[in-house]
């Protein structure tokens, strides 16, 4: 299906307008099901500032795509996503943040075969950065909230040892692949990457100090033979209140990076 054809899906959806970035970014996305909100923000913010090509997986409206676009005018990335609604609504998403000639997107379930991928343009061993918010929830838990949007809510440890593969195949030799999930799924992620990759490394993030870790952070390196680190974990908010600690207070912002 082309994202012409997906317009009238788009149409039959109510969609939201919210910025990123300190207004720097407007992100178009459903009112209801999954949203991109800070999980994507980081995620964008995460990849190296010397990449130049940025694949992301999944990629859903295009946000963590369009945070890592933003404050690095050399890079150019394409984003692969399976949904035609979801895919249309990126296209406009790129298109009216003037991020166009610098992105291109793909119709394309990720775990079809590699030469599936590989008619589709999607090159192996060809990205300096591969980024990834898989789905968070088991399938033995909850409800999408349409059967259409399950595959965006539902994964297994199957899938998702799929979705660090195909990262591993289209990752440069000294490329870095991300992913950002549940704290839960660092089993089954950390037995994916270090099948595949070195230097892997994980940042738990906490919603306030002294609380447990709700999302992992996980790089590897294509490659590397460095050894396995474990950082410690990073508080998101202050300890009383909603506000957010100034390293990624000034990440939502658009003025700092996560550095790690």
């Amino acid at each position: 299906m082309s994202l012409d054809h997906a317009t009238d899906l788009v149409k039959q959806q109510t969609l939201t307008r919210d910025a990123f970035l300190g207004g720097r970014l407007t992100v178009a996305q459903p009112e209801r099901g999954f949203r991109a909100g800070l999980d994507s923000v980081l995620l964008g913010a995460a990849v190296r500032t010397r990449a130049l090509r940025l694949l992301d997986l999944g990629a859903g409206v295009g946000t963590a795509a369009l945070v890592a676009l933003a404050d690095r005018p050399e890079l150019s990335a394409t984003l692969v996503e399976a949904d035609p609604a979801m895919l249309a609504i990126a296209a406009g998403n790129v298109a009216d943040n003037g991020l166009a000639m610098r992105t291109r997107l793909v119709g394309l379930d990720l775990t079809a075969p590699g030469r599936v991928r590989a008619a589709a343009g999607l090159a192996a061993d060809h990205f300096d950065s591969v980024i990834a918010n898989p789905p968070f929830f088991d399938p033995g838990r909850g409800s999408a909230p349409a059967q259409s949007r399950a595959g965006a809510r539902h994964m297994g440890e199957a899938k998702l040892d799929t979705w660090v593969k195909v990262a591993a195949t289209h990752a440069a030799p000294d490329g870095e692949v991300i992913f950002i999930h549940t704290a839960e799924a660092l089993p089954p992620l950390l037995i994916a990457f270090t099948q595949r990759f070195g230097a892997v490394t994980v940042l738990p993030l906490l919603p306030r100090e002294g609380q447990p870790a709700s999302r992992v952070v996980v790089r590897g390196i294509k490659g590397s033979r460095a050894p396995f680190r474990l950082l410690a974990g990073r508080a998101l908010h202050e300890s009383d209140g909603r506000a957010f600690r100034p390293e990624f207070d000034a990440i939502f912002r658009g003025t700092g990076r996560l550095v790690w």
